[in-house]
């Protein structure tokens, strides 16, 4: 018997290459007036946001907020929150990444919600709908656009808190593949891994339902096929144009099922090290897929399809030795980090990450496989 699932997404999406310049008609449809537009530091300089910019301010009231940092703090969002009730907001834009996309999650329910204000990892403070929010992402990878999630780096606990409220949901999203253009090679890579990661472990989470597995596998499909395009080439703009897709994808396959291990044992990394969210994922993502192979046999002939790899002849052990294989392969190729060393993990640092990482029972919870401390400290160990 199917159980029960709920899949909730933003009202309106738009795709395609040009489609940023749809967004002062989008304003004008909510009669907005005051814009804040939270936006990346680099982002605001390109010359195609500094023209979407005069266009908007000939008919809107707008105010620029750039002061959103790599995996902001509690107290950084705060900030911009503070700053941005100086305003009188009518209407939210983040255009950037994952970091700029849910810090304006986070301040578009904070003007609502006072109280929130006090601890952003207390949901249940939410109470009042929030400011209407669109998102443009900039980055092919966090799926933020998508999920009522948002993450948070709390430094006195030395972790990073993911926060689930339907509130976090923007109302539009505009899906331009021309905004991705100008990323960096590093970025791509991590950001397409962390799309990837979306995906397969939606895929095989215990929430997974068939929504989730859909949108995950065919992310998966575009991302194997794609990601290594983006990477090599970026003006690639079919490539660029899928991987956008796939994002997205990933981040719907989110909210109706979940991340599992990869997300919780990355969450101390990131908290402690500052290594970048996607960056993290990547490194973890074929270390804990080898793990999990066992538990999840029935979903291994589709996920090596997905990925386009030739099975004939296999049995289903040889088939997840394929599958884990070329996850390494594809990490490799972008030049995802080999080691956690470089960031200043030191052995003697993994009994307490391996302790941290078993606090995220959210996550942990879900995965196909039950997780030990020692289960978790094996896998650290193994990215030194």
């Amino acid at each position: 018997m199917l159980e029960q699932f709920t899949l909730t997404v933003p009202q309106n999406v738009h795709c395609g290459n040009g489609t940023l310049e749809k967004l002062p008609e989008i304003l004008r449809q909510k009669k907005a007036k005051n814009v804040a537009i939270i936006v990346d530091k680099t982002v605001s300089t390109l010359d195609v946001y500094k023209k979407l910019n005069n266009k908007l301010e000939a008919d809107f009231n707008i105010q620029q907020f750039t002061d959103v940092p790599p995996e902001p703090t509690e107290d950084q969002v705060k900030k911009v929150a503070d700053n941005v009730m100086e305003f009188d907001t009518e209407i939210i834009v983040a255009i950037g990444g994952g970091s700029v996309m849910d810090a304006a999650k986070f301040v578009s329910v904070m003007l609502t919600n006072p109280e929130f204000y006090v601890d952003l990892t207390d949901k249940e403070k939410i109470t009042n709908k929030p400011i209407p929010l669109i998102c443009i992402p900039t980055s092919a990878g966090t799926g933020s656009e998508a999920t009522p999630n948002a993450i948070i780096l709390i430094p006195e606990k030395q972790v990073k808190v993911g926060v689930v409220h339907n509130y976090f949901l923007p109302t539009d999203v505009i899906l331009d593949p021309l905004m991705t253009r100008s990323l960096p090679k590093s970025v791509t890579a991590a950001t397409g891994l962390d799309a990837f990661c979306h995906c397969i472990e939606t895929y095989i989470s215990k929430k997974t339902n068939p929504f989730a597995r859909l949108f995950g596998l065919e992310g998966i499909k575009l991302i194997s096929k794609y990601l290594r395009r983006a990477y090599d080439n970026p003006n690639d703009m079919e490539a660029r144009e899928k991987m956008a897709i796939a994002a997205f994808y990933g981040g719907v396959a989110i909210t109706s099922s979940s991340t599992v291990a990869i997300h919780a044992l990355s969450y101390p990394l990131g908290g402690t090290y500052h290594i970048a969210h996607g960056i993290s994922n990547a490194i973890l993502l074929p270390y804990v897929m080898e793990y999990n192979m066992d538990a999840i046999e029935d979903s291994i002939p589709d996920l090596c399809s997905a990925m386009g790899l030739d099975t004939e002849g296999l049995n289903i052990k040889e088939k997840g030795e394929l599958l884990v294989k070329e996850i390494f392969a594809l990490c490799r190729y972008v030049n995802i980090p080999e080691s956690v060393i470089q960031y200043g993990v030191k052995p003697e640092d993994l009994d307490r990450l391996a302790i941290s990482a078993s606090e995220v029972r959210r996550l942990l919870d879900q995965n196909p496989k039950e997780m030990s401390i020692q289960d978790i400290k094996s896998i650290y160990i193994q990215l030194l």
